[in-house]
């Protein structure tokens, strides 16, 4: 088994975490994320982070939020979005997370069940999940008009939804009435994108992809990466099959 040292380094180097190794292009960015798998946008964990990897100082020093993003970098997540296989479901605890279509076949599982619960639970996010069934995904504003919401009602409904899977938010590039290129937002149910169960997948799964990513990672950390829960021996438990290897106490990675 390699050291602690050994397995920071490689994360080092795999996950960018030095400016020598700074994305410098868009395809690079996308080469990263098929490598990694996923990626979250800001740094927060020790997941993969694809405005970490630019090296680039932030668009507004001394501010927070959007702020902190990269200073000629900050568009890359949105132009991700819009590339072939790449989806930026909100399932890391509400935040955009990149992932690949293969990511996300792990994810199918519990996306779709938690879509399932919404519907049975019935109530306003149940209306909307169901507009969404018959009409198709749809823009904002046509969903306020057609469900009679004010915007402020629909980040309420579509807020938890997005958080669980159930819904996705996506970017919708299109040609302006006068010229020139605009870009939408959309939602859409997960069984809109992705249409056809993906089977084997579930959190067991996920968890495993998100470890590999991260190369090595805290233990106390794996708990917080996604929206849904785990299972509070399932590290011990992937120990144990040797599909993760703990290299010193309180950390794992993957085999």
């Amino acid at each position: 088994m390699a050291s602690l040292t050994e397995l920071q380094e490689r994360r080092a180097f795999e996950c960018r975490l030095t400016p020598d190794r700074a994305l410098g292009s868009l395809d690079e960015a996308e080469a990263f994320l098929r490598d990694r798998g996923l990626l979250t946008r800001t740094t927060d964990s020790a997941l993969p982070s694809l405005f970490e990897a630019c090296h680039e100082p932030p668009y507004a020093e001394g501010r927070g939020g959007f702020g902190q993003w990269p200073r000629t970098k900050w568009w890359w997540g949105g132009a991700l979005e819009e590339r072939d296989g790449i989806h930026a479901p909100q399932i890391h605890r509400g935040k955009t997370l990149f992932v690949t279509a293969e990511t996300a076949a792990l994810a199918d599982p519990l996306a779709r069940a938690e879509l399932g619960r919404a519907e049975a639970a019935g109530g306003e996010a149940a209306r909307l999940l169901r507009h969404l069934a018959e009409a198709g995904p749809s823009g904002l504003t046509d969903l306020q008009l057609e469900l009679e919401l004010t915007p402020r009602e629909l980040r309420s409904l579509r807020g938890p939804l997005e958080r669980c899977g159930a819904l996705f938010s996506r970017r919708v590039p299109h040609e302006a009435d006068q010229g020139g290129h605009m870009v939408t937002s959309e939602l859409a149910r997960w069984d809109q994108v992705f249409p056809e169960p993906a089977g084997a997948g579930g959190i067991e799964r996920l968890v495993l992809a998100a470890v590999r990513a991260a190369v090595v990672a805290p233990e106390r950390e794996v708990g917080r990466w996604f929206s849904w829960p785990v299972p509070r021996d399932l590290l011990e438990r992937l120990v144990g099959e040797g599909r993760l290897v703990q290299p010193e106490a309180g950390w794992v990675a993957a085999a």
